[in-house]
């Protein structure tokens, strides 16, 4: 149900300075969530925690943005997307600067449950903006550009931000992020128009999604390859400090090649899903369970590391990109709706996986939760393409 009337349309330039504004946007959000990875064993020591409940850092955020995302798209329906996206940008900013003070645990902690607010909100409402921004013929490469943003989170972020917190500390870290969310809402401010509710997305829309048999496949596909992927991609760093025995410089080079593999990924997947979707979303898990469960045998040594995470990272890079069109193609005339329900989705598992990850580190080694990461990602690749097969006529 269309509440107003489209804005009249923007110089080119203008629309699309916008569009990289939210992909700004994307990249301080995924940055700031998933930061804690690459300083896991960093942030534990100096709160003198084990890694797997320093894990927590990476799960709450997770389990709040789930949450978020139907309770906040829901309650802020009618409300100016652009104001709401700048408020959560203040929140984000609130949130680094306190994980950067804090002097207790539960301080960080609290600080990722602002992290999980932001994440829920922003991403679900930003991921559909492209087609009120940019001409029709442009809103499906303004959309890969949003998306982008998340293994650039990868590629750049996460190995930028151990750099830092390794030469100047963990705290330091995240007290750049804080600025860059500030960056970040200067250029929501100055470069977004006016984004009055569009589409109202109510409860009964987002329960109508959920009843359709795409949207179920969908669900458990995205469940199990996230479980997965987080359940493992979390407790990386400790892996290669402990087995691989990199040094701190080295494990930020290989989350940077990681990075790098997985924009290609992005693009790759890209591409594949506007004709292949099964294909595309079956491979991402068969080559994410192959990188995952060899690491243990061939990942003693820093060229095995290397090669299995450049797979990795090549693999996962496509995998948002194939969970949000399943969502897409199961519910086409509902976008965000489909959206939110991808988003919350994919933060409860990430989450859960954080979770289950650092329970079996715990009880066990870092090396045996990939082997249970690898056999998961092999179950998705197998049930997915199970249940999506052509049916006979």
């Amino acid at each position: 149900m269309s509440t107003t009337t489209l804005a009249p349309p923007r110089p080119p330039l203008l629309s699309w300075l916008a569009v990289v504004s939210i992909t700004l946007g994307i990249f301080a959000i995924v940055t700031s969530e998933i930061l804690p990875i690459g300083l896991l064993t960093t942030i534990g020591a100096d709160f003198r925690v084990t890694d797997g409940t320093a894990g927590l850092t990476m799960t709450l955020p997770g389990f709040v943005a789930a949450v978020a995302a139907p309770v906040l798209t829901v309650a802020t329906a009618r409300l100016d997307r652009r104001v709401t996206m700048c408020v959560l940008m203040v929140v984000l900013a609130a949130a680094d600067v306190l994980a950067a003070v804090a002097g207790a645990y539960w301080v960080v902690l609290a600080s990722r449950v602002l992290v999980g607010l932001t994440i829920g909100g922003f991403w679900s409402i930003a991921a559909g903006l492209a087609a009120r921004l940019v001409p029709p013929a442009a809103v499906g490469a303004a959309t890969a550009l949003i998306f982008s943003a998340v293994p650039l989170g990868s590629v750049l972020g996460v190995p930028a931000g151990t750099l830092i917190g390794h030469l100047a500390g963990w705290r330091t870290a995240f007290l750049v992020l804080a600025g860059l969310a500030v960056v970040v809402l200067v250029a929501l401010l100055a470069l977004l128009p006016p984004l009055p509710a569009h589409q109202v997305t109510g409860a009964r829309v987002l329960l109508d999604l959920l009843r359709l048999r795409g949207t179920r496949i969908a669900l458990l596909a995205t469940f199990l390859i996230v479980l997965a992927h987080f359940g493992t991609y979390t407790y990386v760093t400790p892996f290669l400090e402990h087995v691989t025995r990199l040094s701190p410089a080295a494990v930020s080079a290989v989350l940077l090649a990681y990075g790098v593999a997985g924009v290609a990924g992005n693009f790759l997947a890209g591409r594949a899903v506007a004709t292949r979707p099964r294909a595309a979303f079956a491979v991402c898990g068969l080559l994410a369970a192959a990188a995952t469960g060899l690491l243990p045998l061939a990942g003693g040594t820093p060229a095995g590391a290397a090669l299995l995470l450049v797979l990795w990272g090549l693999a996962y890079g496509g995998v948002p990109v194939c969970s949000q069109a399943w969502f897409l193609r199961a519910s086409p005339g509902t976008p965000e709706a489909a959206t939110v329900v991808f988003t919350s989705s994919f933060q409860a598992t990430f989450a859960l996986g954080a979770l289950l990850g650092g329970t079996i580190v715990d009880a066990f080694s870092v090396s045996a939760v990939m082997i249970a990461g690898g056999l998961t990602a092999l179950v998705m690749a197998a049930s997915f393409a199970h249940l999506t097969r052509p049916r006979p006529a």
